[in-house]
């Protein structure tokens, strides 16, 4: 009995050490092949817009231009002149007849080191003189309610297009009829329902003279050769407390606002 169990001993011991290492090498496997790894998900460097470059470059030297010009406004109802000022220390003014009650009134904004200032003319819907009232400090933005939205190309709607994060597409594009330069469609990017210009087409001289600006006002378009700057603007007449002219006509029981200064 004793032999049998010493035979099958050796038996289990001898298939054991057979079977043991086998078993090992199945269990560890062989080492994973070197896997490749996989590509970056860092975008590749972006290509430079040299339409968004060319026209940042013209609205800096638009920034730095100092003129006199005249603009031809077309669009809803009857051709209009728009006279623009940029003046040698910076001030600016621009006029924009029929701006003002539906159109029926003239009137002039102007940004000096004292603010930022609506002027009525004197015209079919105002007859009375020209005079002025402060709006706010000389980088405030004009009220909604008060905003002709024609003299913003020629202000701040300049260091918006000198601001490559700001949110635009920029792409060439045909002058308007009539205009000269290099033209470029600027579209917004940004979801806000306050994009930081209108869309459109602006277009420049070589100088960085504004020459054409299609948006949903209208067409601007040089009338012209621009003329030197003076040195500085000035109001179209006295400061004082009445109210500012809105854009849209008052309604029939609505007296239309009236300067409080001397007549």
């Amino acid at each position: 009995m004793h032999a049998h169990l010493r035979v099958a001993r050796r038996r289990l011991i001898g298939a054991l050490t057979l079977t043991l290492p086998a078993l090992l090498a199945a269990c560890v496997g062989e080492p994973p092949a070197a896997t490749t790894s996989p590509p970056s998900s860092d975008p590749a460097p972006a290509a430079i817009d040299s339409a968004r470059e060319e026209l940042a470059a013209l609205a800096a030297a638009a920034r730095d231009r100092h003129f006199t010009a005249r603009y031809t406004l077309t669009g809803d109802g009857p051709d209009r002149t728009i006279t623009v000022t940029s003046a040698n220390d910076g001030t600016w003014r621009v006029d924009v007849p029929g701006g003002a009650l539906g159109g029926t009134a003239d009137v002039s904004f102007a940004g000096t080191a004292d603010g930022l200032f609506q002027c009525g003319l004197p015209s079919a819907g105002r007859p009375e003189p020209a005079s002025c009232v402060r709006l706010g400090d000389p980088d405030d933005a004009v009220p909604s309610r008060l905003d002709p939205r024609v003299q913003h190309p020629f202000t701040d709607w300049l260091e918006v297009l000198t601001d490559r994060l700001a949110p635009l597409a920029v792409s060439p594009a045909r002058p308007p009829a009539g205009a000269t330069g290099a033209c470029y469609s600027v579209d917004s990017t940004s979801a806000s329902l306050n994009p930081p210009l209108d869309v459109g087409i602006y277009c420049y001289a070589p100088d960085g003279t504004p020459t054409a600006v299609r948006t949903v006002t209208g067409t601007l378009v040089l009338a012209g050769p621009a003329a030197p700057a003076p040195a500085t603007v000035q109001l179209a007449g006295p400061v004082t407390d009445g109210e500012p002219l809105g854009v849209t006509a008052p309604d029939v029981d609505e007296p239309t606002p009236r300067s409080t200064g001397t007549p």
